[in-house]
């Protein structure tokens, strides 16, 4: 049952991974939330280059299925949901050292939002609505909602959005810095797709140091910062795909890239 949960389809060093919950627009159980990040923690495998989440039907994904018994029970600690399932997904998207990309076919609510926020790269359907509906039950945003939106939106519109609950749609979205693009409904998969390949013939290696780098830039100074670059730039010189950027580049061909550390 917990396979069918989240499906997995890799291809050219591409791994869709997709939420399969359509009729419960992709909302969370525990078993769901176990599966996608036993589908992450898959896509560190070094033959898979670029990662896209998506969600199956009409939704990305509505946040925590309420019906569940992890939260429904009598006396339930939403601490124990957050911590055990919803925090080791968000770091591991968060971890993985090559490009994620959220395609967001649909409403994006509560944690699910979050989720999709915590990739690197969130494309979205014009359809799509990213909603943050916690204070309708009286809730703090989880999923990494109060770390990711302020640093999105900046704290005047992250407050906005956490107290009153609004629906954004996807192009408002986009206007704000809150996602990379949003595209007609029937374009966002082959957009995703393109994206995909592409970043999945790049130096992934690279691309993972760059990703560390500017996740640490928020609490270091620029000091700090300065020293963190030449110490990965140390790392990323030292990679199979700087010598063959290089030699490309000298020869005037394009280049072909592994994304392999050594």
């Amino acid at each position: 049952m917990a396979e069918t949960l989240v499906l997995r389809a890799e291809l050219d060093g591409v791994l869709t991974i997709t939420l399969n919950r359509p009729d419960k627009l992709n909302s969370f159980t525990g078993g769901m939330s176990e599966a996608l990040l036993a589908a992450l923690e898959a896509a560190a495998a070094d033959r898979v280059r670029c990662v896209v989440l998506t969600g199956a039907g009409k939704g990305f994904c509505a946040g925590q299925d309420l019906s569940d018994p992890l939260v429904a029970s009598p006396g339930a600690d939403l601490a124990v949901v957050v911590g055990r399932k919803w925090n080791p997904v968000i770091r591991a998207i968060r971890g993985l050292a090559k490009p994620v990309i959220a395609a967001v076919n649909g409403v994006a609510a509560g944690a699910g939002a979050n989720l999709a926020l915590a990739c690197d790269i969130v494309l979205a359907a014009e359809s799509a609505k990213f909603i943050q509906p916690f204070n309708k039950l009286g809730l703090v945003p989880d999923g990494g909602g109060t770390y990711h939106l302020p640093r999105l939106v900046g704290l005047a519109r992250a407050k906005g959005l956490a107290l009153l609950g609004e629906a954004v749609p996807a192009k408002q979205a986009e206007a704000w810095g809150l996602i990379w693009k949003a595209y007609p409904d029937a374009e966002l998969m082959i957009e995703a797709t393109r994206l995909a390949a592409h970043l999945a013939t790049q130096p992934t290696y690279g691309l993972g140091l760059a990703k560390q780098a500017l996740d640490a830039s928020a609490a270091n100074t620029l000091h700090e910062q300065l020293d963190l670059e030449r110490d990965l730039q140390h790392l990323a010189g030292r990679s199979p795909d700087y010598l063959e950027g290089v030699t490309a580049f000298r020869e005037k061909r394009t280049p072909r890239f592994t994304g392999r550390k050594g």
